[in-house]
């Protein structure tokens, strides 16, 4: 039944996908919002998808924050950048510039405004980057970071990356950390299997502006993984629960 439903929401998906894409497309000739608009339709839509198809829903846990403040997330499948795209208002993602060279949807990450960093930039990349983020600060809007710069599989080592420690002491703002378990539910080569349950996402609370480098790292790193692995353990409970 997984493999069944897990199809049936890879169809929901690439008609949704297609259809926004194609549809959509003069929202990027329009000001930035109408692209985060397309955003954040086609992130519900596939959330929805989701639940109706996978049976596969989510919690939410703690208060998502509101105005200019950074939040640095675990990250372990797509459904992450999705969901919190959703729950935080209004965010500027930050992601690698080769996500916007894809068709479509590099062009509406593109248009909605998101920070695009060469990883290979070094201090010139976290001056633009520090940059284009004190500018969506001073808008009244959060940024969103995932510092591991990648998806990790549930369990696996962590790998903090400087940047985010970059960001956060040239900011001089607050920095609220998530966990999440959403990787034990989106599983399979490529993400196909979608495990029905349900996918937890906590806010933690906000780590204050003004730490030192290191201090902050220490805080960011212990906090996450921390809240992480007991998320994860509640997951695999309930997955052992129902069988899955």
């Amino acid at each position: 039944m997984t493999i069944l439903r897990s199809a049936l929401f890879m169809l929901w998906f690439a008609l949704d996908t297609a259809l926004i894409a194609i549809f959509c497309l003069p929202a990027l000739v329009l000001p930035r919002r109408a692209s985060a608009w397309v955003g954040r339709t086609w992130s519900a839509l596939t959330l929805l998808g989701l639940k109706l198809c996978a049976g596969l829903d989510y919690e939410v846990r703690g208060t998502p924050p509101k105005g200019g403040i950074l939040v640095a997330s675990k990250h372990m499948t797509m459904w992450d950048t999705l969901a919190l795209y959703l729950l935080l208002d209004d965010p500027a993602m930050v992601l690698k510039r080769e996500l916007l060279r894809v068709p479509f949807y590099g062009w509406y990450l593109w248009g909605a405004g998101s920070i695009a960093i060469d990883r290979e930039g070094h201090a010139s990349a976290l001056r633009k980057m520090s940059q284009a983020a004190r500018k969506v600060i001073s808008e009244g809007r959060p940024v969103l970071i995932f510092p591991e710069g990648t998806r990790k599989k549930p369990g696996a080592e962590p790998d903090y990356k400087s940047g985010v420690a970059g960001l956060y002491g040239q900011m001089d703002v607050a920095c609220v950390p998530v966990a999440l378990n959403s990787g034990l539910f989106w599983t399979g080569r490529g993400g196909f299997l979608k495990k029905q349950g349900r996918i937890t996402v906590e806010f933690l609370p906000a780590i204050p502006a003004g730490l030192k480098r290191a201090e902050f790292m220490a805080q960011l790193k212990g906090r996450i993984e921390d809240a992480t692995a007991r998320l994860l353990s509640e997951g695999q409970t309930r997955l052992a629960k129902q069988g899955a």
